[in-house]
């Protein structure tokens, strides 16, 4: 017994039991959700796991009993079918795989529910059981194993996760290959069709033996989820899986902890918790969270505006020595925004622009960078005119663009092909290629 912010009081034993069921379920789904993401497929795992249902509900009308064999069968067998009736849809009738995965899962479900109403008392199937499974019974149903108690569900489940992760050591290159492009499995000789189907069967079972304690919602939710969460996060493979059995295990956990504290369904709340963990990933991923795109954008932003103050400044000192512009002046000019004023900080701090009296100055670090950026303008403008024949009016905005992304390669290329000694379209010097640090 332990008490968890001073509200939780548990079984140890049972709660184990339960996390444990809930941890090798959620792995067992996470790891093929890895491929169905791979694969944009990740709506198929979600057809399965709803079509099954009639196959439950018809091998218990037919055996008369909760016998694990004939459920096994019955909804094994119509997760097959749904693979099938989704792919012959798909490319015999023409019609888009999305269409395809809906006609068949939504008719098949509809199908079961019909069913359990009609036969649900004979076979004492409860509708919600059927939706948010019975997780935390599981220490109500115990087998005995080598002289050990174990639960039923993990007899059911354990194989199975041995299974997916043995499948996906076994045929890790063709699983790989035909992932990403199966044309090219096709022609190596890996037969892509095949895995395809082999893959389906195994989330199907997988579906099937998870679905007795944990219910479809939890089911769908680990089938997708921490494959797209792992997405998110890497860029390999290897890593995607582990990372996604890592957050299958952890939402495990967590979601039994917050289900007893919120005295919840557990299969539920593990499908919430992780719903944030994506919710987290899509905010702070790396290279894809929103948060990470908006601070890449202000610091290209920040980029360009300083630029623009360094090119300004410069061409000021070009036309009037000792004018100078105050801090309010320049920033408005380039617009005024929350960028110029960061764009300013950001050259005071890198010592390329000082306040001096009357106003702003370029230092000689500053000057040295913004020579180069009206070099690559007036090249570009130079450009534009001698080999596109661009009048003088169109070139200035284009060159404007252009000068941020001119690195000193294409700079020079555009220098042998220019006479840079002579004057701009506009009558102004091309200053020359300056200096390079330490000469």
């Amino acid at each position: 017994m332990f008490d968890w912010f001073g509200q939780l009081d548990m079984n140890t034993q049972a709660d184990l039991w339960v996390i444990a069921v809930g941890a090798m379920t959620n792995t067992a789904c996470a790891l093929l959700g890895c491929y169905l993401v791979l694969r944009r497929m990740s709506m198929l795992g979600d057809a399965i796991s709803h079509a099954v249902l009639p196959g439950l509900v018809v091998a218990f009308v037919l055996s008369g009993s909760l016998n694990i064999f004939y459920m096994f069968l019955g909804a094994l067998v119509v997760g097959l079918l749904t693979t099938v009736l989704t792919e012959t849809i798909h490319r015999q009738g023409s019609v888009p795989a999305d269409s395809s995965m809906g006609v068949v899962f939504t008719s098949l479900f509809a199908l079961g529910v019909i069913l359990i109403k009609r036969y649900g008392e004979t076979v004492d199937l409860d509708p919600d059981c059927v939706l948010n499974g019975l997780l935390e019974m599981v220490d109500f149903n115990l087998v005995v194993i080598g002289g050990y108690e174990l639960p039923r569900a993990m007899m059911a489940i354990g194989p199975v996760l041995a299974i997916n992760v043995l499948f996906i050591v076994v045929f890790w290159k063709e699983l790989l290959v035909s992932s990403f492009d199966p044309a090219l499995a096709d022609t190596l000789g890996i037969k892509a069709t095949l895995m395809h189907y082999l893959l389906m069967a195994l989330v199907a079972l997988t579906t099937v033996a998870s679905f007795e304690q944990v219910g479809s919602i939890l089911v769908v939710a680990m089938l997708i989820v921490p494959g797209a969460t792992a997405y998110l996060l890497c860029d390999r493979l290897k890593t995607m899986l582990w990372i996604s059995a890592g957050l299958a295990c952890a939402s495990a956990v967590l979601g039994h902890l917050a289900a007893v504290w919120l005295n919840t369904n557990t299969a539920g709340t593990m499908a919430v918790v992780v719903g944030l963990f994506y919710l987290t990933a899509v905010f702070l991923s790396p290279r894809h969270g929103i948060v990470v795109a908006l601070v890449r954008r202000l610091r290209h932003s920040v980029r360009i505006v300083c630029e623009d103050l360094l090119g300004m400044l410069y061409r000021l000192e070009e036309l009037a020595a000792g004018r100078r512009m105050e801090p309010r002046e320049a920033v408005q000019a380039v617009g005024g925004r929350m960028a110029g004023r960061l764009g300013l900080w950001s050259l005071r701090r890198a010592k390329q622009v000082e306040r001096v009296t009357g106003g702003l100055q370029l230092t000689d670090d500053g000057r040295h960078r913004a020579r180069g950026l009206v070099r690559s303008h007036r090249l570009w403008e130079a450009y534009l005119v001698q080999f596109l024949g661009l009048p003088l009016d169109h070139v200035h905005e284009p060159a404007e663009r252009m000068e941020h992304y001119i690195d000193a390669q294409l700079q020079q290329q555009l220098a042998a092909n220019l006479d840079e000694t002579a004057l701009d379209p506009h009558g102004r010097k091309i200053p020359l290629k300056p200096p390079a640090d330490g000469d």
